[in-house]
């Protein structure tokens, strides 16, 4: 006989955040104002900093402190963020996790998965100085690359440029030249599932 539902059942919030089961997560902080240049942040925890992630109202942290890894304004959060929810939840239902709707304003910070919160912060990365008129191009060139790579960017990313304020230099230069100025043009390049198999040797074997 089948185990029942009550045993199985993962504990969920936001986006695939998994609280009785994660060492690591990061939490999207969205003010209530409804201004364009109202800022967003995206925050990265380990150990003891994931008790009760997204389940209570914290501060936003000051902009030195290093668990803050992106502040972009409400504008540009607005043009990535429903991209970037799509992509989120489609990986979640096909790991049969429950998705999450986009709000513009949640009631609540919202913790999500460490593999998906990696590939938001190289998308608001690339876009955060961008035009906004380059920020379609940066969605279709990051939806063109394998979550490995994501990931893979993410750590090259944060271990010399991830703090918050360091905009403009080294990765996240290169970030912004290679998603938001590189003109995106359909079918170059390998598939991501070529790529994925490219990158079959790698560490990350996280599905999400």
């Amino acid at each position: 006989m089948a185990r029942g539902n009550a045993n199985t059942v993962r504990k969920v919030l936001g986006l695939g955040f998994l609280p009785d089961e994660a060492r690591h997560g990061f939490l999207i902080q969205i003010p209530k104002g409804t201004s364009s240049g109202e800022l967003i942040s995206i925050t990265e925890h380990r150990g003891n900093d994931l008790d009760q992630l997204g389940t209570i109202e914290t501060n936003i942290p000051s902009p030195t402190d290093s668990s803050l890894r992106v502040l972009i304004d409400k504008g540009r959060w607005l043009a990535l963020a429903p991209a970037f929810w799509d992509e989120a939840n489609r990986r979640l239902r096909a790991n049969g996790l429950p998705v999450a709707k986009f709000q513009k304003n949640p009631s609540k910070p919202v913790p999500i998965h460490p593999s998906l919160g990696k590939e938001l912060c190289i998308l608001c990365w690339a876009v955060e100085e961008a035009s906004p008129d380059d920020i379609p191009n940066a969605i279709s060139n990051w939806e063109a690359l394998a979550p490995e790579e994501r990931w893979w960017l993410f750590t090259m990313t944060v271990a010399t440029t991830g703090q918050a304020m360091q905009k403009g230099i080294g990765w996240r230069k290169a970030l912004r030249a290679a998603l938001a100025d590189n003109t995106f043009v359909k079918g170059e390049g390998l598939s991501p599932r070529s790529r994925r198999e490219l990158l079959g040797h790698s560490q990350l074997s996280l599905s999400l």
